[in-house]
């Protein structure tokens, strides 16, 4: 049995962007099979899996953004007005936990491991992975 601490850091360049991670993680993965957390370490920011298709990628940011609009006023926004990307990180998860095999992510056919930004751009965003297999 191995325990491994990685880390992958990654840089964005919109207010809102989708940036899939799945081969960048598979190339930190260094055993035979076995389980990987994946941890967001940002407040604004969230890691999911799903279809890297170009049409459903814009329809779930449509969809955050009709679900939370700029026509409120909110609190947080008082304090540095981010409010709406906190909003949209509660909705979300900041991590995912996976099957490793064969050295690589073991997931379906077409899902992918998707790094989600919700107030960039932002340098220097990290994730953290703690890898344990054989």
């Amino acid at each position: 049995m191995m325990i491994a601490k990685k880390s992958l850091n990654i840089n964005t360049s919109k207010s809102f962007e989708i940036i899939d991670i799945t081969s960048k993680i598979n190339d930190l993965i260094d055993v035979e099979n076995g389980i990987i957390s994946i941890f967001s370490k940002h407040s604004t920011t969230a890691i999911a899996v799903n279809e890297n298709e170009a049409g459903l990628l814009m329809d779930f940011e449509y969809a955050l953004d009709n679900l939370i609009t700029e026509k409120h006023s909110y609190f947080h926004d008082r304090i540095d007005n981010n409010a709406r990307s906190h909003l949209k990180s509660f909705l979300l998860s900041s991590s995912e936990c996976l099957p490793i095999k064969d050295n690589h992510l073991d997931l379906g056919t077409w899902q992918s491991v998707f790094f989600i930004e919700l107030d960039g751009p932002r340098h220097d965003r990290t994730i953290s992975l703690t890898i344990i297999g054989e």
